[in-house]
């Protein structure tokens, strides 16, 4: 990638994402990725077999079928070649999960005044702005995001949860709640995959896990055939949650 020199980070931090999409006006250089130079990457890739399928329905039975062995056999695959998967039938509505997009909706149609009550520092995670401000050649994802810390709750940093619309907490909290059981249904199930105690990974986390979620506004995408879904995440201290939405206004 051609080297770039990296604005101040009141440059980077001054105009969002979101606010030049909206202005029709063209990125600063960090976000900008020459063309052709991740092709080969992306389009290798997209020649790999799906993203493996996992039911997670199958693991939560406190007695050991047939079916849930597949379908172990089918998650340790899926983290020895892919390191993800898809999971389904994890008892989450539908209805709920559009909650979750409704009230992120509501968050990135605001001003960016009432939006900017909750903006982060430059070198901080937890509140709503963009990426840190990267070293020098790196490239910044072409978004903002509002990306809040959920446990432990001692960790939850209340001023940077959004006040409106109102029903934003109440719907984290409840949806954190929902995770955090999939997310210990999950553990023990790789756990098992491995042939390991099933809940070595919780024991060895321990309250000290940590989860996030995360509300992205994504600027619409010019090669959508290239998008996989994914974007991983992780910082090495325990359990990272992602809510990712495409909110294009």
């Amino acid at each position: 990638m051609a080297a770039y020199s990296v604005p101040p980070s009141e440059v980077l931090l001054s105009k969002r994402v979101q606010e030049m999409v909206l202005h029709g006006e063209e990125p600063l250089g960090p976000y900008v990725c020459k063309s052709g130079e991740d092709n080969d990457e992306k389009e290798d890739i997209m020649d790999t077999s799906p993203i493996p399928l996992i039911d997670l329905n199958l693991l939560s039975s406190s007695t050991t079928s047939d079916n849930e062995r597949e379908e172990l056999e089918k998650l340790e695959s899926a983290l020895s070649s892919w390191g993800c998967f898809q999971g389904i039938g994890h008892g989450i509505q539908t209805s709920f999960l559009d909650k979750i997009r409704q009230v992120s909706r509501e968050f990135f149609k605001q001003s960016m005044e009432e939006k900017n009550k909750y903006a982060k520092s430059v070198d901080e995670f937890q509140g709503y702005g963009a990426d840190p401000v990267p070293e020098q050649g790196q490239s910044l994802d072409w978004s903002d995001r509002l990306f809040p810390e959920v446990f432990p709750e001692d960790r939850r940093v209340y001023n940077l949860w959004p006040q409106i619309p109102i029903s934003f907490r109440e719907v984290l909290e409840d949806y954190s709640e929902k995770m955090k059981m999939v997310t210990e249904l999950t553990s023990k199930a790789m756990a098992k995959s491995l042939k390991l105690e099933e809940n070595c990974f919780l024991e060895q986390f321990g309250k000290q896990a940590q989860f996030h979620a995360q509300f992205n506004y994504y600027s619409p995408c010019q090669r959508p055939d290239l998008v996989l879904g994914l974007k991983p995440h992780a910082d090495g201290t325990g359990y990272t949650i992602i809510l990712q939405d495409e909110v294009g206004l």
